[in-house]
């Protein structure tokens, strides 16, 4: 079981590439809007299925395809997201509650609607670098790495020095901060808060519609995929703290390798059993998060 170990190690910190993607515009989206979007995985279901429709269509790669269904998705972001902050915004009811409510029927009308249009037949994303891998091996020590988890690894990190960049060294950047801190505050200094949560929403949603291309070439994509994303999401925003981007990282990791090491050396039957449980501790002791620095 030894030998196992630097796999297990290896196939979790892979596991956590994927959900670092998977959550780390939710948990931009609540701090700035303080939304719990419950539509997460129906975006990256979406995506995934438009990453795979254009690439039969195109017979392009469809990693290359990744911008489109960036641009796609954050375009119809953009658009949504003065209804959703309409609904939120409203003068009765919390807002918190209102928006979980609507994006909570939202999800149900795009899975509905994927159902109907798509059908619910299991599909595979094929790119240039699915069966390929790289292979290291040590005395009784063996190591495999899947290009394609490898690419997704990448892709969570380049996504997060991206939205790091954008959050410390600009302008736009300096608004999101203050909208998540004070927004009657950040109004008063001049900045667009309807124009700025939009542009917000509309990065979310296409960063969560390109995670679903990558899933989709690392696993099957259906039309009732999305409730299992929204979990995992939910889970690596609370864990990190409700808000609190840069813990993202280090929560999908712990959470990645929890999922690689239970099959391997513990119960594969466990393993939601202990993510609920790493969970309830850390939050029990840090009910803000990790780092006890959530919303």
């Amino acid at each position: 079981m030894i030998a196992l170990l630097p796999q297990t190690l290896v196939d979790g910190i892979l596991i956590g590439g994927i959900y670092i993607t998977i959550a780390i515009g939710f948990s931009l989206t609540y701090g700035v809007m303080h939304i719990i979007d419950f539509a997460v995985g129906e975006w990256i279901m979406l995506g995934a299925f438009l990453g795979f429709y254009l690439s039969q269509w195109t017979h392009v790669d469809p990693l290359i395809l990744l911008p489109v269904v960036f641009a796609v998705f954050s375009f119809v972001g953009y658009l949504l997201q003065p209804v959703v902050q309409r609904v939120v915004s409203g003068r009765r009811g919390n807002p918190v509650l209102m928006g979980l409510v609507f994006t909570f029927g939202l999800a149900l009308m795009l899975r509905g609607a994927a159902q109907t249009v798509l059908g619910n037949f299991p599909q595979s994303i094929a790119t240039a670098i699915s069966a390929k891998s790289f292979s290291f091996e040590s005395g009784d020590f063996f190591l495999t790495v899947p290009a394609v988890r490898l690419a997704g690894l990448v892709y969570a990190l380049v996504i997060t020095a991206v939205l790091h960049f954008l959050l410390k060294k600009t302008d736009f950047g300096l608004a999101v901060r203050a909208l998540s801190q004070n927004k009657e505050a950040a109004a008063l200094m001049g900045i667009n808060g309807k124009r700025t949560s939009s542009f917000v929403y509309a990065i979310y949603v296409g960063i969560s519609a390109m995670t679903g291309v990558l899933i989709g070439a690392i696993s099957s994509i259906t039309t009732q995929m999305g409730p299992e994303q929204t979990i995992l999401a939910f889970f690596v925003v609370v864990l990190a703290g409700m808000g609190y981007l840069a813990g993202v990282p280090w929560a999908a990791f712990l959470l990645g390798l929890i999922n690689a090491f239970f099959p391997v050396y513990l119960d594969a039957s466990y393993t939601l059993l202990a993510v609920f449980g790493v969970l309830y501790l850390i939050l029990l002791v840090s009910p803000r998060g990790l780092f006890a620095k959530g919303v």
